[in-house]
């Protein structure tokens, strides 16, 4: 019986071809895009400079800031009050305000002062242009007093030299961070929303009374529906890691059977859910309702965006039953750490008991009447 219920949700997933198209290019579309637009990476800030020094160290300055890449120069005033101005009129975003003597005071005195204005209705990009442009200054500071000031004072100052390392994203690109979120975000899409659709389609189209008045048990038809959605994911989970070597040269630092062995229990979990809320939808609309809330909730608590850390207590509490947060940590740690099962044991017993919650819900909510 159970061989003959397969075959007949394989088929009938197979029937509609928008769903298939969807299933091979929705998560090519989003690797290709989302890594781009979901990015905290600032760039091409617009600064005003105001510059009344005009010596050879503050143009120095100047174009050192201009070869970082972060910043363009759009507006070049007389002074502070025309530079805010551009700020007014969203010309600008940062001012920069080199005030007169200002190589003077750093050969004579050793010390001067630059004044960053940043305008902060955009707290994020504020933030992180004006520590952009702190940290040039600071570099050009230690520049100036290597090369000009140290060897005056005494040359035989003895110094060092500060070289970080950065493990596991040694070039801090962004991309290496989000894709791997991002494929868990497109598995909890497609394995949420179409199970979510399943039941309910077929109760709009009276097909279900057909299989109510069968001798079929409610665990044999939930675990039939589940297959589909169950080999759906791997196949999304295999574009993806092909799209992330390809677009991005993406590769796991780990096994990527522990990949699909944790995915696979993940799935299980996000397509009881779905199928859960289809048990009580009585509509598609009200189904993709339904399923909307709970898997955007999940996702904005999980730590896709955000470090679950930086969260109030409360909501850090409330991401502990977002099955997201799980799966987002072993897929992380597999791809840039190279994790493997005894490091992410937590993890996998969380997916195990939310996939047999949602399942268990789903079997006992499925009301089969003869």
């Amino acid at each position: 019986m159970l061989k003959y219920l397969v075959e007949k949700e394989f088929r009938q997933f197979l029937r509609n071809r928008f769903l298939l198209r969807m299933v091979l290019g929705f998560p090519v579309v989003w690797l290709l895009v989302l890594p781009l637009a979901a990015n905290f990476e600032v760039k091409n800030i617009n600064l005003a400079l105001v510059d009344s020094d005009h010596s050879s160290l503050s143009s120095r300055l100047v174009r050192k800031v201009e070869s970082s890449g972060n910043f363009r120069i759009t507006c070049v005033a007389q002074d502070l009050e025309g530079a805010l101005a551009a700020v007014e009129l969203d010309r600008s975003d940062i001012v920069l305000e080199i005030p007169e003597g200002f190589e003077r005071d750093l050969v004579r005195d050793r010390a001067s002062r630059v004044m960053i204005s940043a305008n902060s209705v955009n707290a994020v990009k504020g933030s992180i242009g004006s520590a952009y442009l702190s940290g040039i200054v600071s570099a050009f500071s230690a520049e100036v007093r290597e090369s000009l000031l140290v060897p005056r004072a005494n040359p035989g100052v003895p110094s060092f030299l500060i070289i970080p390392q950065y493990r596991y994203n040694p070039h801090l690109r962004y991309t290496v961070f989000m894709v791997p979120a991002l494929m868990v975000m497109i598995l909890a899409m497609l394995c949420g929303f179409l199970p979510a659709m399943n039941i309910v389609m077929e109760k709009e189209r009276g097909t279900i009374e057909q299989m109510n008045v069968t001798p079929v048990r409610r665990f044999t038809l939930i675990f039939a529906k589940l297959v589909p959605y169950w080999v759906m994911g791997f196949i999304v989970l295999t574009v993806c890691f092909g799209v992330a070597r390809v677009a991005y040269g993406l590769s796991s630092a780990g096994s990527l059977a522990t990949v699909y062995l944790f995915a696979a229990v993940f799935i299980l979990a996000m397509s009881g859910l779905g199928l859960v809320i289809s048990n009580y939808a009585q509509t598609v609309q009200q189904a993709m309702f339904m399923i909307f809330f709970f898997v955007i909730t999940m996702i904005l608590i999980s730590g896709l965006y955000t470090p679950v850390s930086s969260m109030p207590r409360w909501v850090r509490v409330l991401s502990g039953f977002s099955p997201l947060r799980y799966i987002i940590d072993v897929i992380r740690m597999v791809y840039l750490k190279g994790s493997g099962i005894r490091d992410l044991w937590r993890q996998f017993l969380a997916l195990c008991a939310f996939a047999f919650f949602f399942n268990g819900w789903a079997i006992i909510g499925y009301r089969k009447t003869n």
